[in-house]
């Protein structure tokens, strides 16, 4: 387990759709754990693979006391919605009022491939869909009424974070690649 770098929002792995997971490996239970570890440390209630710069459909929550994750989500979103302050760790010390279903089901896998059911309102529920939208390549910023929308913008531009550059992800300089042969 380690605690990873947040992507920051320019960074175009926020915007590519994430790959399904096919494989139920010690390799997804180390990023599951990489993720909790992160999103703990930054605090924060969710946190979707991209995030971390892995594009595959993972995500972790901790919402009232309550820690997991989810694998290949599938929402049912209730009819109801609210509007309240979202923010994201992608955007640092950024929120507005988002308007969101208020309950919601999503359905799919722990990191061991068996089935799991979230079911949650409130802030479960808006933790869930923000961060499968980050999954489908959504941005919580997306959701924004467009006046709301460029207020948002203009607070991004002005940040001390706005444009700084990706991690650089690095290689071996040996011939193997960091491969035994």
């Amino acid at each position: 387990m380690s605690i990873k770098p947040i992507r920051l929002f320019g960074d175009p792995v926020l915007r590519t759709p994430a790959e399904p997971v096919t494989d139920f490996d010690a390799e997804l239970r180390r990023l599951v754990a990489d993720l909790t570890e992160t999103m703990q440390d930054a605090p924060g209630v969710g946190l979707a693979a991209p995030q971390i710069g892995v594009s595959l459909r993972v995500f972790t929550y901790f919402v009232d006391d309550q820690l997991g994750h989810l694998i290949n989500p599938d929402l049912h979103l209730s009819a109801d919605e609210e509007t309240d302050d979202e923010g994201c760790l992608s955007f640092p010390d950024l929120a507005y009022p988002t308007k969101r279903a208020f309950g919601v089901v999503a359905k799919g896998f722990n990191m061991h491939g068996e089935p799991v059911t979230i079911e949650g309102t409130g802030l479960l529920a808006r933790c869930v869909q923000h961060e499968t939208d980050h999954l489908d390549g959504v941005l919580f910023i997306d959701r924004l009424d467009p006046q709301q929308r460029k207020l948002a913008m203009r607070e991004v531009r002005a940040s001390e974070w706005w444009g700084e550059q990706a991690p650089v992800v690095k290689t071996s300089p040996h011939p193997t690649f960091g491969k035994a042969l």
